[in-house]
């Protein structure tokens, strides 16, 4: 029998249904049988969960922080995708208990783990289902190296929060981003042609080159280097079990 799939409530509501097609292949494999009922979120209650979490399919939420065979953070994954890496035996999921020890437990044993009321669930026909927050890789044992992307709050730490003309460490609210060559004139938006700026300075170079606004770089902009991508993850929705392995 094929899966129903429901519509997405409101997110102050007990449970929580999906409605895509990218998940019929994932709840397939995940569950393992044809005859359930349909997939379901159950999501801790207001005055019980851990963390806050927008109206996005749960299922569909990168919650899952993923570490190597070494326990080391290397990435973050969706609960179908760590379902799916549990039930294949690529990875086991961190049973992380209230006196904070740790099992790693495997996908039949994991499959009968009880929900506690902070935990989020998947349900199903014979029973919910656990999500878990942490899941350890079998095989793999490497961290691999990124660099960081471009943004503005990456080019505001490259720049440690200081106008890369005056030299003035700003406040939030001061600066913003300078293109060196001005977009006008063919200047990129990268790593190499931006700076951060106090606004006042940036408004008087304008449509400006800094030889032609009378200023200058402190330091040539240039991209950071790579990073072992766990110095590159961050806790975004404040997931506490994530705590231990994203500690510098």
């Amino acid at each position: 029998m094929p899966f129903s799939f429901g519509r997405q409530l409101s997110f102050t509501e007990k449970t929580v249904t999906l409605n895509d097609e990218r998940f019929r292949p994932a709840c397939h494999s995940i569950l393992n049988h044809s005859k359930v009922a349909p997939p379901q979120l159950s999501l801790p209650s207001p005055e019980n969960g851990p963390f806050p979490l927008p109206m996005t399919p749960l299922i569909n939420k990168p919650i899952v922080l993923v570490l190597n065979r070494n326990w080391q953070a290397i990435n973050v994954r969706t609960p179908a995708e760590a379902f799916c890496q549990m039930a294949t035996d690529v990875a086991t999921a961190l049973d992380i208990r209230e006196d904070e020890s740790m099992v790693p437990t495997r996908w039949e044993d994991w499959k009968r783990l009880p929900v506690r009321d902070r935990d989020f669930s998947v349900g199903t026909a014979h029973g919910p289902v656990r999500v878990p927050t942490v899941v350890v890789l079998s095989r793999f044992a490497k961290v691999p190296m990124k660099r960081p992307k471009f943004n503005a709050r990456n080019l505001w730490e490259r720049d440690g929060g200081r106008c890369q003309y005056t030299g003035r460490i700003l406040r939030p609210g001061e600066g913003n981003i300078d293109h060196v060559v001005p977009r006008s004139r063919g200047g990129e938006t990268s790593w190499e042609n931006c700076v951060i700026a106090a606004r006042e300075v940036n408004s008087r170079k304008a449509n400006r080159t800094p030889e032609e606004a009378g200023l200058q770089l402190l330091n040539p902009p240039s991209a950071p280097r790579e990073l072992p991508v766990t110095m590159l993850l961050r806790n975004v929705h404040g997931i506490p079990e994530w705590e231990p392995f994203l500690r510098s």
